[in-house]
């Protein structure tokens, strides 16, 4: 007994060699690297400056009641302005609503390129000086800190800013170091390939949904992940260069523009430091409650979620908006 099991551990790194070659074969030969994509949203769509030489596609229903609206999508191996879906159609009947597809996601451009906190930020801006008065910005999950680094800069193009399920408010640490490895040619392909596999995205969403994962939302998510250039912003994300190393400090504390939270439980970020934040922030932070959702509230309890977004950008419209009425 004792005999076979050190064969089979000194084959160990042969055997590991082996299969690394056949998840690289399977991702070169076996893997279609440029789908068909449909639009993430249904909607106008244009395409505008992200900043740093590239263009960002941006999603649009126009209506003539109140403040404009921008929604902004996660970022993770396979997002795109599909996430915002369920807001993106309730909010086209009552106002202006846009969203965006971000730098290296959905039909924006992809590429190998530096990817940046400054760059998604860089986006966002540019995208409400596009739309050419004060927005109310909603963002998801870590492009929340993408939209606080925006409202900080500009808080002249802000007309509010909600946070849905945002990260940074659980305990700071250091993020691991580790594109270098990630990005090695001959494995970075097939390394995210295993990630962005449907089976793969569906346990990840899995994760964010207090039921089944919406009818779509894999598809999308797979198609979006597999178009030329896909791997590059994921890698950056998976690799920790977009979050900010400690989002509360350099952050939250600085934007001054009136902000809601949008929370309950998410198992990929934490909120243990948002009682403190919120006791300190003073009175133009806040914070809902949507109770029985996990990090996509939008999806798991629209009305819940809605019910708070509208009273909070009715409370905070613009005075040109209201004059407008």
């Amino acid at each position: 007994m004792f005999g076979a099991v050190g064969k089979i551990v000194t084959r160990l790194p042969a055997l590991a060699v082996s299969a690394a070659g056949s998840v690289i074969a399977w991702s070169r030969f076996g893997v279609d690297h440029d789908v068909e994509l449909p639009p993430s949203l249904d909607g106008d769509r244009f395409d505008t400056g992200d900043g740093s030489g590239g263009t960002v596609t941006v999603y649009r229903r126009v209506a003539a009641r109140d403040a404009p609206v921008l929604l902004v999508h996660s970022v993770n191996a396979a997002a795109s302005a599909y996430e915002m879906k369920p807001l993106f159609e309730h909010f086209a009947s009552r106002r202006s609503v846009y969203a965006l597809d971000l730098p290296g996601y959905g039909h924006s451009s992809r590429g190998d390129r530096r990817y940046t906190p400054q760059l998604m930020a860089d986006a966002i801006s540019n995208v409400l000086e596009v739309i050419g008065e004060p927005a109310h910005v909603v963002a998801l999950s870590l492009s929340s800190e993408f939209a606080a680094r925006a409202a900080i800069r500009h808080p002249e193009r802000f007309a509010s800013l909600t946070v849905i399920s945002p990260t940074g408010y659980g305990n700071p640490g250091a993020q691991p170091n580790i594109g270098g490895v990630l990005r090695v040619p001959v494995w970075s392909q097939a390394i995210f390939d295993v990630i962005a596999s449907r089976r793969s995205i569906e346990f990840f969403l899995s994760r964010s949904f207090n039921g089944p994962v919406a009818e779509g939302m894999v598809e999308h998510a797979y198609r979006t992940s597999h178009q030329p250039g896909a791997r590059f912003a994921p890698l950056a994300f998976l690799s920790g260069e977009l979050f900010s190393r400690d989002a509360v400090e350099l952050l939250y504390r600085h934007v001054d523009v009136p902000s809601l939270i949008l929370y309950d439980r998410d198992p990929f970020t934490g909120f243990i430091r948002m009682p403190e934040f919120l006791t300190d922030a003073g009175g133009h932070w806040k914070a809902v409650r949507i109770p029985d959702t996990l990090g996509l509230p939008h999806w798991d309890d629209l009305a819940s979620t809605v019910a708070a977004l509208e009273s909070h950008l009715g409370a905070h419209e613009p005075e040109a908006a209201t004059n407008a009425e």
